[in-house]
């Protein structure tokens, strides 16, 4: 929330100077992210007047005006905007000015007339989003003046994180409160009292369910001029918020939100039919928001309508039907305390996200409506004129939430802090937030103010305590007990080594949303339900995740669309599998690869610069084996999996166990997905795929190796891995190593066949061994390859 310096000191004393209090704040609980001046870095623009303004001789939307900056000559100005006028003053950039973006201003000639500067529109000075105009300032503006000392554009503006459970601090007067209790000072404020009804017209409301809605205050006004346009300080003040100006009806009922942090609403009078009811809706119940937007709502949907149906969804945004324009003329306003549970994910649910929403969800004061109403007539009145109807309030009183008080015991306060302090200093404490605080025998007795929803057991008024008193008040003890450092699983390496073994292959972690996308998910593992949440963020992240490979197919997509043609992408996270009407949570590991297989440069021989594939990636998965001390465990088998390309999918083993998939993405994913290069992905359950093999010694033989090459020709069908297997079985104990040095296809052999070259060392460890040994070996070797795998040996 952007917090302005000035707007926030009209409500308490502000002792320090902007940066030390977004300091103070932050040690409180409000953490600065932001501290800027509000409006980016400009000079050499002054409060002018246009004297008189011509058409340009040769150019019909362009006028020739004489401006006045106070003393001197008159300036010749060139200006396209429609709003240039006698008698307007405006923002001037002089010769040599320079303005937000590098721009600096210099004489020129347009269509042959000198112009001497510009006169600048709001856009130009980065304070505003249109440029529909030059800016237009007050007539007792002082003609000369420097534009950011008349405007006060160097104030700070503070943006403050406020966290979910504070929305009584999503206001002027909430941040103003925090600000008295650190400083000890008083709120102070404009003095917002209802003014005496001009007229007796009134609207007549009903609260069909209190529950949701216990409090709605409404006002008619009539005889407003929504034409009008807001003065220059209110549309700062909402510009420094963060809110656009629209209209004066508009702006004040975003003023007071911001003000008071009580949203708003306003009604054209004229379009309302019949009395307001505050309801349930019915099943399908359709209405147009305000941004044109057609929804069709559920029953658990709260509803302001009238005689012909919904006029706005309760405590989010009003309907397209009543909205206010230029040339409504009665008003009726609307300021209502819905229950937060009567709102919380209703906005998400229609893809909305609005500062009503957000305020009503954490909670709003429940005793203000009607003040906010009395502050927006007086704010509107100067403006837009208008005559204010009596200030009605339908109400169901047992229904209005009242806050419970807290026990504190001193005891505990002193046991979770680690300090005692003074007695009269927790009061003054907790009173210094608008607390009512009576002793009891074990400490106090705490009453929260109606607006603090986050206050209701003893911890809470602990944490009030200590981020108000200050952290830094709590000195810094040694610990009761010796600490010791819990000792490494033996079972499993250190999770720090397996992310170490993948960056230095190239990878790069991610974090991605445990919540997925159900389309792309449904895309990947169609036969694999997810886990559907109740209450998503968003309808793009509805469903719980059954593998991390959607996080990382978005994540790489992002990548590729901001032009990275290499990219390297792994993520250690949790899986959600649906087990027996539950859901079971496995410890994953996944990684993707795509585009090119080194990074592109000079010296890469042509072999090596295609893009990586199967083999590239099966091989960064063998070397992660090499942390769990069985790295000749792993093993891979031909599989089927609808991600994954058909013929180019390995099911993982681990010792027979299977524990992972490897393999290309499915060309029809590729294709859908819009992929440039084909990703290669592997995915595998950390626990069972590097559980640690325990080191056991094996003897040293002393004795000789001896090696014998052989060369068998094999079906194509048979796979390296069950011609390794065949040859370890039929060499018994004494094969010490098998290496494939060679596979050869082409003539001299018959379709179908390859032939692979094999490298076998022997070694006994209590003797030598003879040639005879080997031969015999080797022979079994051989019979066992040709009764198994047809198998001929190559000459």
């Amino acid at each position: 929330m952007k917090v302005p310096y000035s707007w926030l000191s009209e409500w308490v004393e502000l002792p320090w100077p902007a940066a030390e209090l977004g300091a103070r704040l932050t040690m409180s609980g409000f953490e600065l992210e932001g501290l800027s001046a509000a409006a980016p870095d400009f000079s050499g623009v002054v409060v002018a007047q246009i004297l008189a303004a011509e058409r340009h001789p040769q150019a019909d939307k362009l006028q020739v005006c004489r401006v006045s900056t106070g003393g001197g000559v008159p300036l010749q100005i060139v200006c396209g905007a429609s709003n240039a006028r006698a008698g307007l003053k405006s923002a001037l950039a002089m010769v040599g000015a320079r303005l937000p973006g590098e721009v600096t201003i210099s004489a020129a000639k347009l269509r042959g007339v000198d112009s001497q500067g510009m006169l600048a529109s709001a856009k130009e000075l980065g304070l505003g989003e249109s440029a529909g105009g030059i800016l237009e300032l007050p007539a007792d503006a002082p003609l000369g003046e420097p534009l950011r000392k008349y405007l006060e554009l160097d104030e700070a503006v503070l943006d403050l994180n406020i966290s979910p459970n504070r929305g009584d601090a999503m206001s002027i007067i909430g941040v103003a409160r925090e600000v008295a209790a650190l400083s000890r000072g008083h709120l102070s404020g404009p003095p917002i009292v209802p003014q005496a009804a001009q007229l007796g017209d009134v609207f007549p409301v009903t609260l069909a369910d209190p529950a949701a809605c216990p409090r709605f205050a409404g006002c008619v006004v009539r005889g407003v001029d929504n034409s009008a346009v807001s003065p220059l300080w209110l549309r700062e003040r909402l510009r420094r918020a963060g809110v656009r100006s629209i209209s004066p009806v508009v702006d004040v009922t975003n003023y007071v939100m911001l003000e008071l942090g009580q949203p708003m609403h306003a009604y054209d009078l004229n379009n309302l039919r019949g009395a307001i009811t505050v309801r349930l809706a019915r099943a399908g119940e359709p209405i147009t928001l305000l941004d044109g937007k057609p929804v069709a709502v559920e029953t658990d949907v709260l509803l302001i309508t009238d005689a012909e149906g919904p006029v706005g969804l309760a405590g989010i945004m009003g309907g397209l039907r009543t909205a206010v324009s230029a040339e409504t003329t009665d008003v009726f306003f609307e300021s209502a305390y819905f229950s937060p549970q009567a709102v919380l994910g209703r906005a998400r649910r229609f893809g909305l996200v609005t500062d009503a929403s957000q305020r009503f969800e954490r909670g709003v004061d429940p005793t203000q409506q009607a003040r906010a109403i009395a502050r927006a007539i007086a704010l509107l009145a100067p403006v837009a004129g208008g005559r204010a109807g009596p200030i009605e309030v339908a109400q169901s009183t047992p229904h209005v939430p009242r806050r419970a008080a807290v026990p504190l015991r001193a005891k505990q306060l002193a046991r979770l802090l680690g300090v005692t302090l003074p007695p009269e200093r927790v009061r003054a404490t907790l009173q210094a937030l608008d607390m009512q605080v009576l002793p009891t025998a074990e400490g106090w007795q705490a009453t929260p103010p109606a607006y603090r929803f986050d206050i209701t057991i003893e911890a809470d008024l602990v944490e009030e305590v200590a981020r108000v008193v200050g952290l830094e008040v709590i000195p810094e003890t040694d610990a009761q007990t010796a600490q010791r450092f819990r000792k490494l699983p033996a079972a499993q390496p250190p999770e720090a080594a397996v992310l170490q073994a993948l960056a230095a292959r190239g990878y790069e972690e991610v974090i991605t949303y445990a919540f997925v996308d159900p389309a792309l998910q449904e895309q990947l593992f169609p036969d694999r339900p997810g886990l559907v949440l109740s209450n998503p963020i968003a309808s793009d992240l509805s469903v719980m995740r059954v593998s991390l490979w959607p996080g990382l197919v978005r994540a790489a997509l992002e990548n590729q669309h901001r032009q990275q043609d290499r990219i390297r992408l792994f993520e250690h996270g949790t899986r959600f599998e649906p087990h027996h009407g539950g859901t079971r949570e496995i410890d994953t590991l996944a990684a993707l690869a795509l585009g090119a297989r080194l990074p592109e440069q000079w010296g890469l021989p042509k072999e090596l610069r295609g893009a990586a594939d199967f083999y590239d990636v099966k091989g960064d998965l063998a070397a992660l084996l090499t942390a769990t001390g069985d790295p000749d465990a792993l093993t891979f088998e031909a599989g089927s999996q609808p991600a994954l390309h058909p013929g180019r999918t390995a099911r993982v083993l681990r010792r027979g166990a299977a524990v992972g998939w490897l393999g290309e993405l499915h060309p029809r994913l590729v294709q859908a997905l819009d992929f440039t290069y084909t990703p290669v992905l592997f995915e595998i359950d950390l626990d069972a795929a590097l559980a640690v093999a325990r080191t056991t010694y094996h003897e040293i033989s002393r004795f000789p190796q001896v090696r014998r090459d052989l060369a068998v020709v094999v079906d194509e069908s048979v796979t390296l891995s069950t011609l390794a297997d065949r040859v370890t079985l039929a060499a018994s104990s004494l094969l010490r190593s098998l290496r494939i040095f060679d596979v050869y296809r082409g003539p001299g052999l018959e379709k179908g066949r390859k032939s692979v070259a094999l490298g076998l060392i022997f070694q006994d460890i209590s003797r030598t061994l003879t040639d005879d040994d080997v031969e015999r070996l080797m022979a079994s070797v051989v019979t066992d390859l040709r009764e198994n795998l047809n198998a001929r040996i190559r000459e």
